[in-house]
C-alpha cells in the first residue's frame, strides 16, 4: 500500500508549481482590477456628493435603447452595467469554477471539503446576524440577508497583494478557491430568491443558443461571428425570463472545456479565461461599481443612517459574520476532523483571511439592487452599509496581516542567514505560531 501523501489532509497545503503559476497570474490580474474597482467606486462616491450630482444621477437612468422595450432591453446605463457587463464578470467566474472542479484542487474532495465549508459558514453566519437584526426591529429589510455573504474577490486580492510580501502561498490560494466557491453560493441564491416574475418559455428557449455555444466550444471552434451572437442571444433570452441576466455568463462559462488537448496546448478555458478576464476586470467590474458605489450624503441624517437596521445587519454581517463563519467553519473542521492546517500557517493567518473575507463589493451591491430595487432608500442605505463594513473589515485585516508579513519576512531572512538549516524549525515554531 502506498504511504499516505502526509500534505493529503492539511489545510491550506502548499500547491503544486503549475497551480501556483496559475494562481499567480490570476492575483496579479486581479490586483490591477481591484485598483480600477476602487477608482470607479471613489470617482462615482465624489461625483455623487458634489454640486453637479444631478448629472451623475441623469447619466445612470439614461436609457440609450428607449425601443428595446419589446425584448425588455429598454433599460438604463447603470442597469445595463448591472446586467449586462456582469455578464462577463460572471462568464469568467464560470470558466474558474469548471476549472477548480475538473483540474484544480476542488476535483479532489479531501481539498475541496475545507473552502467549501468555509465559504458555506461565512455565507450563512453574516446572514443569520442580517436576519436577527432586521427581524428584531420589526422584520423591515429582510429580504435583503443575502447582501453580507459575498466576498469580492478583487477587491480582497488587491488588499492582499498591498499589505503582503512575504505571507505563504497557501493563504494567497485558499483565498482564490474560498472566493470562487463563495460566487458558486452566490449565483445560486441570485437565481434561486432573487428571481422576479419568472417566465419559463424564455429561459427554455435560452438552452438553444447555450447548447449550440457548447457543442462549438468542445470541438474547439472559436469564431468570434458565432460565439458572441450566440453569447448574446442567450443572454437576452435569460434576461427576458426574470432570471438574472448574469445566470447566463455562468452557464456559458459551464460549457467550456477545461482539459488540455491531444497535443498538450492548454485548455479552451483557459485561454478564454486569459483573454476575457481583463475585459471582466479592467472594463466591465469597474463600470459597474461607478454606476453601483455612487451614494449621496448631502441632507442626509447619519444618526438616522447607522441606527437603520439594514445598514447594521449589512455592516455586521460583512465585519463580524464573515470572520466568525470562515475562521469557526475552519477551526470546527480542524476540531472534529483529521485535517490539519499546514505547518506553515498559523491560526492567525487564518484570522486575517476570515476579516479579508468581508470585503463585500460587486456582488453584495448587485444583490442590495435585486433585493430593494434600484434607486430606492433602502438601495442606498445599502450602498453606504457595504462600503462602511468592505473598508471596516479592510483595516481590520491589513492590521492582522501586515503584522504576520513582518514575522514571515524575519523568518525569510534569518532563513537566508542560516549556514547549517538547523535554526529554521525552531525560529517557525517561535514566531508563526
Amino acid at each position: 500500500m502506498p504511504d499516505r501523501d502526509p500534505h493529503s489532509s492539511r489545510l491550506l497545503a502548499r500547491r503544486s508549481w503549475p497551480e501556483a503559476r496559475f494562481l499567480a497570474d490570476v492575483l496579479r490580474t486581479e490586483t490591477v482590477g481591484g485598483g480600477l474597482l476602487l477608482l470607479g467606486a471613489v470617482l462615482a462616491l465624489v461625483w455623487a456628493n458634489s454640486p453637479w450630482r444631478g448629472a451623475y444621477a441623469a447619466l445612470g437612468d439614461w436609457v440609450p435603447w428607449p425601443g428595446g422595450a419589446s425584448l425588455h432591453l429598454d433599460l438604463s446605463l447603470a442597469t445595463w452595467a448591472a446586467d449586462g457587463l456582469l455578464a462577463i464578470f460572471f462568464f469568467v467566474v464560470g470558466l474558474e469554477l469548471k476549472r477548480e472542479f475538473v483540474a484544480g484542487d476542488l476535483r479532489d474532495p479531501r481539498r475541496a471539503a475545507l473552502p467549501v465549508v468555509a465559504a458555506l459558514g461565512g455565507m450563512v453566519a453574516p446572514a443569520l446576524i442580517y436576519l436577527a437584526v432586521t427581524l428584531s426591529a420589526g422584520g423591515a429589510g429582510a429580504r435583503g440577508w443575502a447582501i453580507p455573504t459575498a466576498t469580492d474577490i478583487a477587491f480582497a486580492l488587491a488588499v492582499l497583494a498591498v499589505v503582503s510580501s512575504h505571507l505563504p502561498q497557501g493563504l494567497r490560494a485558499f483565498l482564490l478557491t474560498l472566493a470562487v466557491v463563495d460566487d458558486l453560493f452566490a449565483i445560486t441564491i441570485i437565481a434561486i430568491f432573487y428571481t422576479a416574475d419568472f417566465h419559463p418559455l424564455p429561459l427554455l428557449g435560452a438552452l438553444l443558443p447555450i447548447a449550440a455555444f457548447g457543442l462549438l466550444v468542445q470541438r474547439r471552434r472559436t469564431w468570434w461571428w458565432a460565439l458572441i451572437p450566440l453569447a448574446v442571444t442567450a443572454w437576452t433570452l435569460v434576461h427576458a425570463s426574470g432570471v438574472h441576466a448574469t445566470v447566463a455568463g455562468v452557464l456559458l462559462g459551464f460549457t467550456v472545456p477545461v482539459l488540455t488537448g491531444k497535443r498538450g496546448e492548454p485548455g479552451l478555458a483557459e485561454r478564454l479565461e486569459h483573454r476575457w478576464r481583463p475585459v471582466s476586470a479592467g472594463i466591465a467590474v469597474p463600470l459597474f461599481a461607478f454606476f453601483a458605489a455612487g451614494v449621496s450624503l448631502v441632507d442626509v441624517d447619519l444618526g438616522e443612517v447607522v441606527r437603520d437596521p439594514v445598514v447594521l445587519g449589512v455592516a455586521g454581517g460583512l465585519v463580524l459574520g464573515k470572520v466568525v463563519g470562515v475562521f469557526g467553519s475552519t477551526f470546527l473542521l480542524a476540531r472534529f476532523t483529521r485535517a490539519e492546517l499546514d505547518e506553515e500557517i498559523s491560526w492567525t493567518d487564518l484570522l486575517g483571511l476570515a476579516l479579508l473575507a468581508g470585503i463585500g463589493f460587486t456582488v453584495s451591491l448587485l444583490i442590495g439592487e435585486l433585493a430593494f430595487g434600484p434607486g430606492s432608500p433602502e438601495d442606498e442605505r445599502v450602498k453606504a452599509a457595504v462600503l462602511v463594513g468592505s473598508l471596516i473589515s479592510a483595516v481590520l485585516a491589513s492590521t492582522v496581516l501586515i503584522r504576520r508579513n513582518r514575522v514571515y519576512r524575519r523568518i525569510s531572512e534569518r532563513e537566508s542567514r542560516d549556514d547549517d538549516g538547523d535554526g529554521i524549525p525552531d525560529v517557525y515554531q517561535q514566531e508563526s505560531h
